[in-house]
C-alpha cells in the first residue's frame, strides 16, 4: 500500500511535469513508458518543496551522521543546494555542500569542485535525481576519491527505477552497493508509481505498458 507521503511526492513530480508518461528512451538506451526529468523544476516553490522531501529522507536515513553533501553536475547541483537549505530550515542541521564542474576551470580558483572542499575521512552523501544503469555513479566516484580520501556510504535519489544493471539478476542499485559500498535511498520506487497509477483509476492505458516494462527490466 502506497503511503500518503509517497503519493504526495508522486503528485508533486507530476504537477511539475517532472514525472511524465509516454514513450521515452533512458540514458541506458531502453524504451520506457515513463520518464523522470528533474530539469523541469523551475520555480522557487518547487525547489523548496523538493528540498523538503529530500531533507526528510536524509534525516530519516542518516540523521546528522555525515560531513557534507555532493551534488553531481548538472541536475544534482540544485537538488543538493535545496536539500542543504531544507535540512537547516526544517531540522536545524547545517551541513556544507559542494558540486563539480563538467569542465575543469583553468583560471581563478581553478579546479573542478565548487563549494565545500572535502577532506580525508569526510562522510559524504550524494544527492542525485535517479539511477538507471549506474553510469553517473561510476563517473562521480573518481571525482570524489580524487579530491580526498572520503567515505561515501549513502546516496539519495528521487526514484528507484529498480532496473537491472549490467549484471543479470541485479539492479543498478545492487551493483552500486556491491561495487562502492553505497546504500541508495529513494523517496519512491517504480513500484510505488505503478501502484499510484492503478489506484488513481485515471491511467488505465498506462498500466499494461508499465507492467510490460517492469516485467522486462525491473527486479522487484
Amino acid at each position: 500500500m502506497i503511503t500518503a507521503e509517497k503519493k504526495e511526492f508522486i503528485e508533486f513530480m507530476m504537477a511539475a511535469d517532472v514525472l511524465r508518461f509516454g514513450d521515452f528512451v533512458t540514458k541506458s538506451g531502453r524504451n520506457t513508458p515513463y520518464f523522470v526529468n528533474t530539469g523541469n523544476y523551475r520555480t522557487g516553490k518547487q525547489l523548496a518543496t523538493l528540498g523538503k522531501f529530500y531533507a526528510a529522507e536524509v534525516k530519516a536515513a542518516v540523521g546528522e551522521d555525515f560531513t557534507c553533501m555532493f551534488g553531481p553536475a548538472y541536475k544534482g547541483i540544485p537538488i543538493a543546494a535545496a536539500t542543504a537549505a531544507a535540512l537547516y530550515n526544517e531540522y536545524g542541521i547545517d551541513k556544507p555542500y559542494f558540486f563539480n564542474r563538467k569542465e575543469e576551470k583553468d583560471h581563478g580558483e581553478g579546479g573542478s569542485l565548487v563549494g565545500y572542499k572535502p577532506q580525508d575521512n569526510d562522510k559524504v552523501i550524494i544527492i542525485e535525481d535517479v539511477i538507471t544503469a549506474g553510469t553517473a555513479v561510476r563517473e562521480t566516484m573518481p571525482v570524489l576519491l580524487g579530491a580526498a580520501k572520503v567515505n561515501v556510504r549513502d546516496m539519495f535519489i528521487s526514484v528507484n527505477r529498480c532496473e537491472v544493471g549490467t549484471t543479470p539478476g541485479k539492479t543498478a542499485i545492487m551493483e552500486v552497493g556491491e561495487e562502492f559500498g553505497i546504500n541508495v535511498h529513494a523517496i519512491v520506487t517504480v513500484e510505488d508509481v505503478y501502484e499510484y497509477l492503478k489506484a488513481s483509476g485515471r491511467y488505465d492505458a498506462m498500466i499494461p505498458k508499465m507492467e510490460e516494462y517492469m516485467d522486462k527490466y525491473c527486479i522487484l
